[in-house]
């Protein structure tokens, strides 16, 4: 008999999450290891237990399902069962992608169907390894078909916490390699690991700015504008920052700031 799934469930509503556990629970070769009631602490649960599958909701308020997996540590990743109201986009997402999904409200006969995929891919190594790559894709594309509404928030990983910055209150973003450090009007420095571009895409142009090939400001935040030889320019922000600004960015931050 195959060893027992040890199994983490995050869902924010407490009865969803409760039906699930209990449907859980009604199966020999399963045990719950962890529960969360935000994605801030399904990301805690899981790199603490390490459970071998995590049964995350898609939609849960600050941070979701594909947060929490966009967090998680590569060496940390459990198999992932995303539970959803139903949604066409992540149905063909994850469909697409061999990534597996539960519909709200949960039938006992689907989440078997999902204990039994994770079982057969936690005996074979190949399976686990391209785990990661597979739901890294499924993600990309929902993301790209539902693909909306600008970022209002941004979660940061802060030691064992994990801090969740507004956008309207970063001041600038710099690159450094693939990563990328944020400060806030308050002075307050954050890291994250994402590309520059593809964080940028998900900015309102409104507001943000690109000085520079590493470098996005937030446009009410610039208080003046230096000019320097060569016909470059200096931004300096309300918290105090000077950014360099490129010479082919200085035609659009005159277009932007320097002109009535």
């Amino acid at each position: 008999m195959n060893a027992r799934l040890r199994v983490v469930v995050a869902d924010d509503e407490r009865p969803a999450r409760a039906f699930l556990v209990s449907l859980l629970r009604s199966f020999d070769d399963a045990v719950l290891v962890g529960e969360a009631a935000s994605g801030r602490d399904a990301v805690l649960v899981i790199e603490r237990e390490r459970p071998d599958l995590a049964l995350l909701d898609l939609q849960m308020p600050e941070l979701d399902g594909i947060g929490v997996v966009q967090l998680l540590k590569k060496r940390r990743m459990p198999l992932v069962a995303f539970v959803t109201a139903y949604d066409q986009y992540a149905v063909q997402a994850f469909e697409l992608n061999a990534v597996d999904y539960l519909l709200k409200p949960v039938e006992k006969r689907r989440l078997r169907e999902t204990l039994d995929r994770a079982h057969a891919r936690m005996e074979h190594a190949d399976a686990l390894e391209d785990q990661e790559a597979r739901v890294g894709t499924a993600i990309d594309a929902y993301e790209a078909a539902v693909r909306g509404p600008y970022l209002e928030r941004i979660p940061v990983r802060r030691h064992d916490e994990i801090v969740i910055v507004p956008v309207a209150q970063i001041a600038s973003i710099v690159a450094e390699g693939e990563l990328l450090h944020l400060v806030t009007a308050k002075r307050e420095a954050f890291t994250i690991t994402y590309r520059l571009k593809e964080l940028e895409a998900r900015l309102d142009p409104a507001r943000f700015l690109r000085l520079g090939r590493g470098t996005i400001a937030n446009m009410d935040m610039i208080v003046k504008v230096g000019v320097l030889p060569g016909g470059t320019h200096v931004a300096i922000l309300g918290n105090g920052q000077k950014l360099q600004v490129s010479r082919l960015r200085s035609r659009v931050l005159r277009e932007r700031f320097l002109r009535l």
